[in-house]
Formats: C-alpha cells, structure tokens, sequence
C-alpha cells in the first residue's frame, strides 16, 4: 500500500542530487588527469606505447561500466579488500572516463593542422614545447564543447553507483520508493532532477561548438 509523499522524501532527493554532482566531479576530475595520460600515450612516438594505450581505451570502451564497478566492488571483496561504494564508484567512474575522454581530446589534438606542429619545429620548439605552447591552446578549443557533453553523459551514468548501495538521486528515489510505493511520482521527479542537471549542460555544449567552431568562420 501506498503512503503519502512529503517534504521530508523530496529534501532527501535533493541530498541525493548533492551527492551526484560530488560523484560527477569527483570522477571528472580523476578521470580527467587519467584521460589526459591517456591522450599523452596515444600520441607517443613509442610504438608499444601507443599500443598498450589502445589496447586499454578498446577494452574500457568495450565493457560496460557496470561490469567495471562490479569488478571493482564485489570483486575486490572477493579477495578481502573491502572497498567503500563511493570509492568503489569514484574508481569505476574514472576508469570509463579517462578511456573515452583520453580518446577524445587524442582527436582534437589530432585536429589541429599539422602546420601547425611544423611551425614550431621551424622556431626550434622541442616536442614538448610544441605540444604545451604550440598544440594544446589549439586542441583544448576545439575539446571544449565534446567534453562538455561527455559530461552529461557522466552525471546519468553516475545512476549506476545505486547498485553498490551508494546513495546518489537513484539510490534515494529507489528507498522512498521501498517505502511509500509511488514510483511514477518518485522517479518521475528523480528524472526532472536529471533533466534540471543535465539539460543545461547539453545547451552550453552546443553554444559552445558554435562560438569555438572555426571552420564555420
């Protein structure tokens, strides 16, 4: 039987949405330095390098990020190391996103014009400092406006951390779910949190592809 909804269930929704958006940043930020080691790799000179790299990024890319934290909280446990949910999402979250970030900001450095590179091999810059002065300002323009929109898609694949007991905004819909049984109102409202977190961050991403889109200059 059904009970009735209060105040008190929408203020532990938006403790929820709290905790989602520390899970979100906390992965993009983690994720972020790992994707950017990843990026580093994928562009190295060193042949094994960049195969162990593409290796790494082919099978993250391939397996689903459920399997990941699985892995990453029962599995782990299996073998005596107990792992916290948060930590246990916080890890999972960084490894998918530094393999999908990694690939991304790979092809906007990429992108920019090999004159680029040759330019400053014409002004003596040494790899690194064509890739620092020279290549990155250029590739991080145009790395912008996907990232961004990578990030909308790691705020809802945060919803997956619930399945370890951690409570983000699915995780807490799912409890007072348990106990008032009015799920099209529960989740209902848990998705027009989602909404409210992510549609604006799918708007930035578009203004920005049109104001930091070169080619259509």
């Amino acid at each position: 039987m059904g009970g009735a909804f209060t105040v008190n269930h929408l203020i532990y929704l938006a403790q929820g949405v709290v905790w989602t958006l520390a899970l979100s940043a906390l992965a993009f930020l983690l994720g972020g330095v790992a994707g950017f080691l990843v990026m580093l790799l994928r562009i190295s000179r060193k042949k094994t390098l960049r195969w162990l790299s593409y290796g790494y990024v082919q099978i993250i890319q391939g397996t689903p990020l459920l399997i990941i934290l699985f892995v990453i909280y029962f599995g782990l446990g299996v073998v005596g190391i107990e792992v916290p949910p948060l930590i246990a999402a916080s890890v999972a979250l960084m490894v998918y996103c530094s393999a999908f970030m990694g690939e991304i900001w790979r092809g906007c450095v990429e992108a920019v014009p090999r004159t680029q590179s040759e330019a400053a091999e014409c002004l003596a810059l040494t790899r690194w400092q064509s890739l620092i002065y020279v290549i990155l300002p250029q590739a991080v323009r145009i790395a912008t406006p996907p990232t961004v929109g990578f990030m909308v898609q790691l705020v809802k694949s945060t919803s997956l951390a619930s399945v370890v007991g951690f409570v983000e905004l699915t995780r807490a819909a799912q409890i007072i779910n348990n106990s008032i049984f009015q799920p099209f109102l529960i989740f209902g409202i848990a998705g027009a949190f989602y909404f409210a977190l992510c549609y604006p961050l799918s708007v930035w991403s578009r203004s920005l592809e049109r104001k930091l889109n070169v080619s259509r200059r």
